[in-house]
């Protein structure tokens, strides 16, 4: 799972996103450019990015390669893909480019990292981030908690799939995947679509009965791979599938009692912008 974020360096937007699965900030190459070089023009720092990857593979640097690729937000408000890397590659680019801002922002990277090393040794400290995060963004503390219920319950999950071979990354996201299309009859990109969303992440866009069949289904999977053992992915598929298929069931005997459909075309958004608007 991905969240975006666009942070200031002495007034300059930095956009960066957060991996959860591999656990690492990535960041924009081009605004870090546009930092370092004092550049107020998008083309010229593009074009001083690209000499500069150039020179670094004729001097066979192996940093260019350690570079990725992830669709971001440009100021015409479409997705990209831009050029990103984590704090430890970007350090080391730094020292590529002759600049006054390079310590400054050396220190500012420094901050970011800290802060996660933080929440990783107390993670209280991610838990209340998150609390006024969603507060901010004007969700009830009724969601918040079922928000956080359902994280705890997804994480149980995935610590089991970590500790019986199941690959994180893609192979996470299939059985995520599985579970998601059982018990909805989406998969999770068409639930996102039927919300309108982007890279926007799907639970945090969730009714609340959406998280709580979304919680049932991974807790039943969870439950239903350890009396199984279930290792690795293709036994893993198994427990997803009948994990989903009990949340399935129960949202059809409850939509069939009170005649409301659980998956829901509706998002925040709308609280979202007007928080934005008025901060």
């Amino acid at each position: 799972m991905k969240k975006a974020k666009i942070e200031l360096f002495k007034g300059k937007r930095i956009r960066r996103v957060w991996d959860e699965n591999k656990g690492i900030w990535y960041f924009s190459i081009i605004d870090i450019i546009i930092v370092l070089t004092n550049q107020a023009d998008f083309k010229r720092a593009k074009s001083y990015w690209s000499t500069l990857k150039g020179r670094l593979k004729k001097e066979g640097s192996q940093l260019v390669t350690k570079c990725d690729q992830l669709k971001m937000m440009a100021s015409d408000g479409k997705y990209y893909l831009t050029d990103v890397a984590d704090t430890e590659t970007l350090l080391r680019l730094i020292q590529s480019v002759p600049s006054p801002n390079a310590e400054p922002f050396k220190l500012w990277l420094a901050k970011v990292g800290y802060e996660r090393i933080q929440e990783v040794a107390d993670p209280e400290k991610a838990l209340n981030r998150s609390r006024n995060y969603w507060r901010k963004m004007g969700r009830s503390e009724k969601w918040i908690g079922q928000r956080m219920m359902g994280q705890e319950v997804r994480n149980k999950l995935t610590d089991y799939w970590k500790d019986n071979k199941v690959k994180k990354g893609n192979e996470y996201a299939i059985l995520t995947d599985i579970i998601h299309e059982e018990w909805t009859d989406l998969s999770v990109k068409e639930h996102k679509n039927l919300k309108n969303l982007k890279t926007e992440n799907l639970r945090d866009h969730m009714s609340d009965a959406e998280l709580i069949f979304t919680a049932l289904a991974e807790l039943s999977t969870r439950q239903i791979a350890e009396t199984l053992e279930a290792k690795g992915l293709e036994e893993n598929k198994i427990p997803a599938k009948k994990g989903g298929k009990i949340a399935k069931d129960a949202r059809m005997a409850l939509e069939q009692k009170t005649g409301k459909k659980i998956i829901s075309p509706k998002n925040f958004k709308y609280l979202e912008n007007k928080e934005i608007k008025g901060d």
